[in-house]
């Protein structure tokens, strides 16, 4: 965190990702994928399997019941996918526990906070409304307001941009990998949330982040606030 601590200045602004960093969207996200198993006569997906990579968008989660199928039928499968996820977005999705104090610690000391995440546009309009604790986000960037998603900076760049604040004074807190290289090609410091959905194929201590949290309240020993 070399450009925050050279004057010892809180950062401007903190950035998040959303699924695996704010949000615990894999049991929903699970859901669908198995709604999709059981409409096609698949076997459903253990949340063991399918969680480590729930933000790994409807590909990635498919490929795990239908990485054959994908090859041809992808566009069909992905529709019933979203169609079932869009009905039940909210049924069982949880803030993680400790985000909610950790961004009154960040408003209470004025520091501005984004939203950055893949996940598309009409699906996290829908998401949101069911956590009004989240009104506080002054920006919140999908993965296709832009013609680029992370690791490309720019939806980053964006957010810091929309929310008035030098991108080199921002903290960006993801938990995969394309969240790091978003940030780290932002020129922004970099953090791991390691209680989102890391599998054990990953390797995070490649991943090169600043630092990496195992509790969201963590984030405020980084930044040099106490916790509530």
């Amino acid at each position: 965190m070399t450009n925050l601590a050279k004057n010892a200045n809180l950062p401007e602004g903190v950035l998040f990702d959303l699924d695996g960093t704010l949000l615990n969207t894999a049991p929903d996200l699970g859901a669908a994928l198995n709604n999709v198993c059981a409409l096609y006569g698949k076997e459903p997906v253990h949340e063991d399997t399918y969680t480590p990579v729930a933000s790994h968008g409807s590909r990635g989660l498919l490929k795990l019941a239908f990485s054959k199928e994908l090859e041809t039928h992808e566009s069909e499968l992905r529709k019933a996918f979203l169609d079932a996820y869009s009905k039940s977005i909210a049924a069982k999705t949880h803030v993680y526990e400790g985000v909610v104090p950790l961004l009154n610690a960040l408003i209470q000391a004025q520091i501005k906070v984004a939203i950055v995440t893949n996940k598309p546009k009409q699906l996290t309009q829908e998401l949101l409304p069911s956590f009004p604790e989240f009104d506080v986000f002054e920006s919140v960037v999908c993965g296709d307001t832009l013609s680029v998603s992370k690791p490309d900076p720019a939806p980053l760049l964006l957010a810091a941009e929309q929310l008035g604040v030098n991108p080199t004074s921002c903290i960006y807190v993801g938990d995969a990998e394309r969240d790091i290289q978003a940030g780290r090609n932002a020129a922004m410091t970099t953090v791991l949330a390691h209680y989102g959905y890391i599998s054990d194929s990953d390797s995070p201590a490649d991943w090169k982040a600043d630092y990496g949290i195992s509790t969201p309240l963590e984030l405020l020993n980084i930044i040099g606030l106490p916790q509530p």
